[in-house]
């Protein structure tokens, strides 16, 4: 609780100022160096993040001993992190209690604790708030857990939203989609990128994610490249930029080819042109979006399973243990 003497306008900016201090800082867990390339290269985006996250122990700093203003003018940082430190330092040197600027300090460093959690891949306590985040990297423990999960129930369990960061659950959500439409291709004489094109006639589904994700594995990509290539497009679109014209420009080719090859009329073709996306993922949430993607390629190997299976008791059954020996018949595959 803040004390009496704490007024409106201070409460409302300390607690705009931590908002965009948290913000700042999962900002280097959802934008790890790892993602930008050679963080060694000086002013390279890798580099830039690489100081950023480093920038955490300037934070406290920043809290307790703000840049204030002067007859000079105000140091403002170049940092996200620093600067956005700094702000909630100033609040506090307006508000002047020191019991405050200790608690405020103590939750901060709990936050920063959290985020070296999460990027260990354990996303325990704090951290859990990771799972609703989107990160193109990857943590190998997570990935291990999210195969556990789906050993256990290859259709997918609440779990793997609820536990775990979800683009590593998408990666190992990848290998058990291939593992089933594998699977689900034999049992109908398809091959297995074709089979939820097929299960889409059964019932309708997320076709075009999982047939791309399916096309990729079956070309020679791993899970993990396929997964973080697809969240890093829709990440960078959400962000305004789009990280490769020349592929937007044949995608939307292609779709002007399927209008001239089926003698669409033009209402048709412009619906054709309306639908098309530059990211194939929602670029708000674009890990739990392919999360949910895969899995519902998943289900769409179930059905189409089952629409060809010859004993039709249990058949559910029958299909998960059928693609466990898929899925574990090449365990490396997985990362």
């Amino acid at each position: 609780m803040l004390s009496r003497q704490v007024t409106h306008d201070q409460a409302t900016n300390l607690a705009s100022n931590l908002t965009t201090l948290s913000r700042f800082h999962w900002r280097t867990y959802t934008h790890p160096a790892s993602a930008a390339g050679d963080p060694d290269i000086p002013n390279s985006e890798a580099w830039r993040r690489a100081e950023e996250r480093r920038n955490f122990k300037e934070v406290e700093a920043g809290l307790r001993n703000p840049n204030l203003p002067s007859a000079e003018g105000l140091v403002v940082s170049y940092s996200g992190v620093v600067e956005s430190a700094h702000r909630v330092g100033r609040t506090l040197h307006d508000i002047d209690d020191p019991v405050l600027r200790d608690t405020i300090a103590a939750e901060v460093s709990a936050e920063q604790a959290a985020i070296e959690s999460a990027e260990r891949g354990d996303l325990s306590g704090r951290a859990r708030q990771a799972v609703e985040l989107s990160r193109p990297d990857v943590s190998p423990a997570q990935v291990q857990a999210a195969d556990d999960l789906l050993r256990a129930d290859p259709l997918g369990s609440i779990e793997l939203f609820t536990e775990l960061d979800p683009a590593s659950a998408a990666v190992a959500a990848a290998h058990w989609l291939l593992a089933a439409a594998e699977v689900a291709g034999e049992m109908a004489g398809v091959p297995a990128t074709d089979v939820v094109v097929e299960a889409d006639d059964i019932e309708a589904l997320q076709v075009e994610t999982p047939t791309l994700v399916l096309e990729r594995l079956d070309a020679g990509e791993s899970p993990t490249e396929v997964v973080v290539d697809l969240i890093a497009e829709a990440m960078a679109v959400h962000e305004g930029r789009v990280p490769a014209p020349w592929a937007v420009v044949g995608r939307v080719a292609e779709i002007e080819e399927q209008a001239r090859t089926f003698e669409v009329d033009a209402d048709t073709r412009e619906a054709m042109l309306a639908s098309f996306r530059i990211s194939r993922l929602d670029p708000a949430r674009p890990a739990l979006d392919l999360l949910e993607d895969l899995l519902d390629g998943i289900r769409g190997c179930l059905l189409l399973y089952a629409a060809h299976a010859e004993d039709e008791d249990d058949v559910e059954a029958l299909f998960a243990a059928d693609v466990r020996i898929e899925a574990d018949s090449d365990p490396e595959h997985l990362l």
